[in-house]
């Protein structure tokens, strides 16, 4: 007997049909012949010590690069600590929170998440987390609109191109439409925002510090949206809110971002967390869990999931969002991250961040090869410059000698081919960014 129930030709034919397809190979004509029926050349199997030396031999022949490359992605350093505390038998239950007697050790865990996090935005309250900060971007999109019923949504192009791309594709099958607001001088233009948002906009979405780096200033917007009810999503690096005004200072209505800065190691680009914060009268538009804390009938200290919203995970054509779960285990990895190091050790860490970004600005800047792509504008740990050197061959130069980057900035636009990105962190020593300028300064 099967393990699972096949299909019948007929119930082959029939899926075939209703999607207007003749083959099932015509389902996958995307992808290149000379990709498909590939012998594999599978080796045969070996025991586990033959097989770890042979990964070993593998993982020789690789080349650990040091990363000055950001965009959403920072290489800042993860206590060992963390993992040991991960792997301990009260996260690692296999039950989900809603048995909550019998997981009160993953729920208090993600209690402690939102709390953090609203410590660090300033709102009221955080979900338990979204599966990374471009979903979770777009998920405050749906939010916005389905809290002021309209369909329109406007976003700076100084956000993310990547987060920009995710937003888009959300609100396509949404029906919701996407306005691209200008940039002026590497910033959202506020007068580009006036001319935009009427009536029909259910809210403005803008990141800081943007994709250039630069720390954005917000005075007037909150004005400018509450003329038609607008809501305010601002998205931000969690990290550098230990030093930033944060959201909640500039007047949004929705806090998110990746919060992959609090900890989690680089993983050649996953799985991250995303973030979610808002303010109290907007708790039930918000999806994913929310865990509360009460008291139990002993009168003892007990976590539960609270305000979900029965639509999320039964009547789904009636729900906001469709995401029901929550990826827990990077948000218990952010919860020890912050917990281990501390308030001071959090903010010493950006702190220590923004010194050498700040340090390696200033001695690019005195090569003939580099100049100020943004004159005078605020950045924190990640800073866009000019260049008259190719790009490509900046990134070929710092492979050479175990470095990886700066972000070309042509990747997102073929228009801006000589800008490039760099991001530093409290993992950059002087010596490293010294060498990096000296190799730089002699192509």
């Amino acid at each position: 007997m099967h393990k699972y129930m096949p299909h019948t030709k007929e119930d082959i034919s029939a899926m075939l049909d209703t999607i207007g397809v003749d083959s099932i190979e015509a389902l996958f004509s995307d992808v290149p012949k000379s990709l498909k029926h590939r012998d594999l050349d599978m080796p045969s199997a070996m025991s586990e010590i033959e097989l770890l030396n042979h990964f070993k031999e593998l993982a020789s022949m690789n080349t650990p690069l040091k990363s000055f490359m950001g965009a959403g992605s920072y290489d800042h350093y993860t206590p060992s600590i963390i993992r040991h505390i991960i792997e301990r038998q009260e996260f690692l239950t296999a039950y989900t929170p809603y048995q909550p007697e019998i997981s009160q050790g993953t729920l208090q865990y993600i209690f402690e998440y939102q709390s953090m996090i609203t410590q660090l935005t300033g709102m009221d309250v955080s979900n338990a987390s979204m599966y990374d900060g471009a979903t979770a971007t777009a998920e405050a999109m749906f939010m916005a609109c389905a809290q002021r019923k309209k369909k329109k949504i406007l976003i700076s192009e100084t956000v993310n191109p990547n987060i920009v791309s995710v937003v888009e594709t959300y609100a396509k099958y949404r029906g919701i439409e996407v306005i691209k607001i200008k940039s002026d001088n590497g910033e959202t233009s506020l007068d580009d925002v006036k001319a935009n948002f009427d009536k029909d906009s259910a809210g403005l979405i803008v990141q800081s510090p943007n994709v250039y780096g630069i720390i954005e200033n917000y005075t007037g917007y909150r004005e400018t949206l509450d003329e038609y009810k607008g809501m305010f999503i601002i998205n931000s690096d969690p990290s550098t809110l230990t030093h930033l005004k944060t959201p909640r200072s500039w007047g949004a209505d929705i806090a998110v971002g990746e919060a992959q800065s609090l900890g989690i190691p680089l993983s050649f680009g996953g799985p991250y967390i995303g973030y979610m914060a808002t303010l109290n009268k907007y708790i039930r538009k918000m999806p994913g869990r929310i865990c509360g804390v009460t008291k139990d009938s002993e009168g003892k200290r007990a976590f539960v999931l609270t305000l979900q919203a029965r639509e999320q995970h039964i009547r789904r054509e009636k729900a906001n969002s469709n995401i029901c779960s929550n990826q827990s285990l990077l948000a218990l990895f952010v919860t020890v991250y912050m917990s281990v190091m501390g308030k001071k050790g959090v903010y010493e860490v950006q702190k220590q961040s923004k010194n050498h970004a700040h340090y390696m600005h200033t001695m690019l800047l005195k090569l003939p090869q580099f100049e100020e792509a943004f004159p005078d504008k605020p950045f924190f740990k990640e800073f866009t410059l000019k260049t008259t050197l190719d790009v490509d061959v900046i990134g070929k130069a710092l492979i050479e000698i175990g470095y990886l980057g700066p972000l070309p900035f042509k990747k997102f636009d073929a228009s801006k081919e000589d800008l490039v990105t760099f991001a530093v962190t409290e993992k950059r020593t002087k010596s490293e960014i010294d060498e990096v300028v000296a190799v730089l300064g002699a192509l």
